[in-house]
């Protein structure tokens, strides 16, 4: 390690042992990690405050890097939501060095939360996506799925969880809290009916993503999702692993292949040349969208609408 980055960390760690140690008397303060939870978050606390979004732009989660601004925001909560070590690794180091971490909620250890393991390989079957466990701290070795907000039933799990932490945290809110949760679970089904509206023609027809981030999408909209080209974004494909997509694309006749915002479109490009399908993009974490209580549901209807366009459009 550099003398520069070793000073780097030293200044960090500094910062972030005093993290969740105080509250302010200006109200709760929250700090959430990715667009997607902090807008739920964001309905939750609509009236009362506005939570903090550290992951912004066009970072991925996995290396996101944290600016002084963020160490300060966290260093002055009251609560941390995050997914999971798994998702926010940067995030581990300053949660574990803190006494008061038992403040920091990993949604991917919520109770009751439906939780689907990790696919090692690159190709899969229909019968895939019908395999799930309950969230069950005693299932050692098991490699959940960090993806865990693309499943309206974990966002119902998620706001009820945290709806009742924030009341415990601020009890003078609580008939707030409570109407904003009731508001929130209703148009969590509302909006769940219209995915299923939006895909119902399409939603049979065999597509391939770039990497594994979609499982519960898949799991609970009953979607066809064949292949990935890699299993994450870190994990380049190799020419052989090209090949037999390709292949595959050709011997399922998959509708689509899609992409994400933020990787370049020549692989998928490589990929549906000679062939029928159609490129397209989705976006799991709502990358392009401004933070708020309504992120999280434009996230899900961009989906669906990409979905059905793309699988929609094709020969």
């Amino acid at each position: 390690m550099t003398h520069r980055s070793s000073t780097a960390v030293t200044i960090l760690l500094l910062f972030t042992t005093i993290l969740f140690s105080s509250s302010s008397s200006a109200g709760l303060k929250v700090v959430v990690s990715i667009l997607p939870v902090h807008s739920l978050v964001s309905g939750l606390m609509s009236g009362i405050g506005e939570p903090y979004l550290l992951l912004k732009g066009n970072q991925s989660p996995h290396t996101m890097t944290l600016k002084p601004s963020d160490v300060r925001a966290m260093s002055q909560a009251d609560l941390l939501v995050w997914v999971g070590e798994s998702l926010e690794s940067p995030l581990t180091r300053v949660i574990d060095h803190n006494s008061d971490s038992e403040r920091a909620i990993s949604l991917l250890a919520i109770p009751n939360m439906h939780l689907l393991p990790v696919r090692h390989d690159l190709d899969w079957s229909r019968h895939d996506h019908s395999e799930h466990h309950e969230a069950n701290h005693t299932d050692e070795g098991l490699e959940w799925d960090n993806h865990i907000w693309l499943s309206p039933e974990n966002a119902r799990t998620t706001v009820r969880y945290l709806a009742q932490i924030l009341i415990g945290l601020d009890p003078d809110h609580t008939a707030d809290y409570q109407t904003n949760l009731k508001k929130l679970l209703q148009r969590i089904d509302r909006e769940e009916m219209a995915f299923r509206a939006t895909i119902s023609a399409v939603k049979d027809r065999p597509f391939i993503v770039f990497h594994d981030a979609y499982r519960y999408l898949e799991d609970h909209f009953g979607l066809n999702a064949v292949g990935s080209v890699s299993i994450s974004p870190e994990r380049q494909s190799g020419a052989k692993h090209i090949h037999k997509l390709q292949q595959k694309i050709h011997r399922l006749e998959a509708s689509c292949v899609f992409s994400e915002p933020q990787f370049q479109p020549k692989l998928v490009e490589t990929l549906t040349s000679g062939t029928e399908a159609k490129a397209g993009i989705l976006d799991p974490l709502g990358m392009a969208l401004d933070p708020g209580p309504e992120a999280y549901f434009q996230l899900l209807n961009g989906l669906a609408d990409n979905l059905a366009s793309c699988l929609g459009g094709a020969k």
